[in-house]
């Protein structure tokens, strides 16, 4: 009964045979690895010292096709989508009238009109709502392709012993290729923040091309890597993620658990929206945000004091606490004065930086980098606050993520 009620990925009865743990969490309805090994730090080190892969398969996606899509599209999402051209992919939010983030995913261009765009909850009867008489197609190809992210400085070696395509492909380039003797999409993509591929294969293919690729891997150090390495992942690439950095807005139960774009850290994304030259759904409120300056809050990164860190701990007599896994819940942010001015969405202690970090809000007066704050934290049941500053992010950006092939 409880087989027939949880359903599994294309790459998942080969995956399934790497993993030591058999600890499972869902994604959206999919079986989806916590890890694969003991310590997810293993795996973690895997995909920033070599290879690690990834099943993101659960993604939804969905293909906009006709001599409107482009048009379509500019309308609905905050992204720009004049300016992705044929063979590129771009990052995108999308808002509701009232300019709050309700999703985001990753937008491919395969042609002038021909795209597909991901996301991790339902969104077709979304886009069919606002379709109007726009002259589009929106299907839903979701089961038709597994997704598999191959990530870390070793990527391009083990897929370029596959396909040449990889070797040729920029930054959220795009372009098809053949494993396995399989037809696969691969762009240069991924929610690590480090080099890295993502491939769209036919379900139907998706053992041969993952067998082709565990192979090249050999010699390598590929390992499967789940989500509690991702999490810390993409922590220290300073990337967002839905019901923890926010709350889909047609989820939420009030205005607080609500964001803006610009609240988010997204203002990067809102060129031709103050002007009014371009319009999406909920472009007006968020104009209306810029022009009126009345955002809540700025997404900043922030890093903790070691040293008062290691303090605070000694003094009860403790070792200082080094734990990777990030937290399950906020913590607060306080000013010098003890007042509360934000709160840590995402933290944890970085392994590579040897440094505690965290994706937080904070009131946008104090969000300049190198600005001096307080984190609340619990040591041996007694709440202690521990000295910060916020800084840009990413924390981890290595030059190989974005270098030319």
């Amino acid at each position: 009964m409880l087989a027939a009620m949880v359903a599994t990925t294309p790459f998942h009865e080969r995956l399934s045979t790497l993993n030591d743990q058999h600890l499972y969490t869902h994604w959206q309805g999919y079986l989806s690895a916590l890890r694969y090994s003991h310590a997810p730090k293993h795996e973690y080190f895997a995909v920033r010292n070599s290879v690690g892969i990834f099943d993101t398969s659960p993604l939804y996606k969905y293909r906009v096709t006709g001599p409107d899509a482009e048009r379509f599209l500019a309308g609905l999402v905050v992204r720009d989508v004049r300016l992705v051209r044929p063979g590129r992919a771009a990052y995108t939010p999308w808002c509701d009238e009232r300019g709050f983030v309700m999703e985001d995913g990753i937008l491919f261009r395969h042609g002038a009109e021909e795209f597909v765009l991901t996301s991790a909850r339902p969104t077709l009867a979304w886009l069919e709502q606002h379709r109007h008489h726009a002259k589009v197609e929106i299907s839903d190809v979701s089961d038709e392709f597994g997704m598999l992210a191959v990530q870390g400085p070793r990527s391009r070696t083990v897929l370029g012993a596959l396909t040449d395509v990889v070797n040729h492909l920029g930054y959220f380039d795009l372009a098809t290729g053949e494993i396995a003797g399989a037809e696969v999409t691969v762009s240069r993509t991924g929610f690590t923040g480090d080099l890295g591929f993502e491939l769209t294969v036919p379900a139907d293919r998706c053992t041969d091309v993952l067998d082709a690729i565990l192979e090249a891997g050999e010699g390598h150090g590929l390992r499967p890597f789940g989500e509690e390495a991702l999490n810390m992942l993409r922590i220290e690439a300073g990337l967002p993620l839905v019901d923890v950095e926010w709350t889909d807005s047609t989820l939420a139960w009030n205005d607080e658990q609500r964001v803006t774009p610009t609240e988010l850290g997204m203002g990067w994304l809102l060129k031709g929206v103050r002007d009014g030259s371009r319009r999406f759904i909920g472009s007006s409120a968020i104009r209306r945000e810029l022009e009126e300056g009345t955002s809540r809050w700025a997404t900043t990164g922030i890093v903790l004091d070691w040293q008062d860190w290691n303090r605070l701990h000694r003094h009860k007599g403790l070792l200082p606490v080094k734990d990777e896994i990030p937290l399950g819940w906020e913590s607060w942010i306080r000013d010098a004065d003890g007042q509360q001015v934000g709160y840590a969405t995402s933290l944890m202690y970085s392994p590579v930086l040897q440094r505690h970090i965290g994706i937080a809000r904070v009131r946008p007066d104090l969000a300049k980098p190198d600005t001096p704050l307080q984190v609340e934290t619990t040591i041996l049941h007694t709440t202690e606050l521990v000295r910060a500053t916020t800084t840009p992010m990413p924390f981890f950006n290595p030059e190989r993520k974005v270098a030319k092939p």
